[in-house]
């Protein structure tokens, strides 16, 4: 039985998260061979960091699936960036054994309080504390911290973006994941570790989109964190 991802968070110092730049099975087991504990897919969006575009549940079926089977991590699902797309696909999503789903929140239907995957609610820069601090009553079991501006993706990790995450952190009783909107590097991690947060997500912007590239960068960002 695959695990859920808040049990995984609660369990490790810190949890790798493979945010997949494309749905591929050989990508994946790249990410999986080189330490990754979780990955993560994409459907019915434009990916911001990667330039890839995704298609609908259905249409990824079988990828999905062939993904799925290749490990019992917990894997979660971005099911688009629409409310009414993400509320069509919810009823798909019974055909499909992931663990969790990732939205902002302002991409979540109503529906996402009834399914039985985990949410891992993401906010971005313009969240009040007090619509961070809601996610949990609102039964958001993961915090995703993914509040860099688009036009900042790529750039290096700064001191104030740590303050940010420490912030979030101090302002909720959710697992706090941080994405790779920033070009983190593995050196970073100690640094990103003392903020509080409990989980790296890593993908485009500092593993590539090639098995190769992403084996590479998540090995690194693997030793980095087990040496914590």
């Amino acid at each position: 039985m695959r695990k859920y991802l808040s049990q995984m968070l609660s369990e490790n110092k810190m949890t790798l998260i493979m945010s997949m730049p494309v749905n591929d099975p050989d990508v994946m087991r790249a990410a999986l061979d080189a330490g990754a504990d979780v990955v993560k897919v994409h459907v019915n969006l434009l990916h911001r960091a990667s330039g890839n575009s995704f298609g609908t549940l259905e249409e990824n079926r079988e990828v999905l699936g062939k993904m799925l089977a290749m490990t019992d991590a917990p894997m979660g699902v971005v099911l688009g960036a629409d409310v009414e797309i993400v509320r069509r696909e919810c009823k798909v999503l019974q055909d499909f054994d992931f663990s969790f789903l990732s939205l902002y929140g302002h991409h979540a239907p109503s529906c996402v309080l009834d399914i039985p995957q985990e949410l891992m609610a993401a906010c971005d820069g313009t969240y009040p504390m007090e619509e961070v601090r809601a996610f949990e009553k609102m039964d958001a079991k993961v915090l995703e911290a993914s509040i860099m501006p688009g036009s900042e993706y790529g750039q290096p990790l700064q001191f104030r973006d740590l303050c940010k995450y420490r912030a979030l952190a101090e302002n909720t009783r959710l697992p706090v994941v941080v994405p790779t909107q920033r070009r983190v590097l593995p050196e970073d991690v100690p640094a990103l570790y003392e903020t509080g947060v409990k989980g790296l997500m890593v993908g485009a912007v500092v593993t590539g989109e090639t098995a190769q590239s992403v084996y590479a960068s998540v090995r690194e960002f693997r030793k980095a964190i087990d040496r914590l």
